[in-house]
């Protein structure tokens, strides 16, 4: 019973930080383009927040349909 104890412990700890990471859309208002990243934007006047997702692929989808992406 303890070794299932301490596997479902390391795995827990091994599988949380991927259920955390964020992915980041964000408009270069300079290129007039988007990017997706795993930090927010810290300069508000260069960038505009898109959207956040929880993994690169929903993220880059969602890219895809913004209408301010696709130029």
């Amino acid at each position: 019973m303890k070794k299932i104890l301490i596997a479902a412990t390391l795995i827990g700890a091994f599988a949380a930080p991927a259920y955390a990471a964020e992915f980041h859309v964000m408009f270069d208002k300079t290129t007039k383009k988007c990017s997706v990243s795993k930090t927010a934007p810290t300069e508000t006047e260069k960038f505009s927040m898109m959207g956040i997702y929880g993994s690169e692929l929903d993220a880059k989808m969602a890219m895809h349909g913004m209408t301010q992406c696709k130029g």
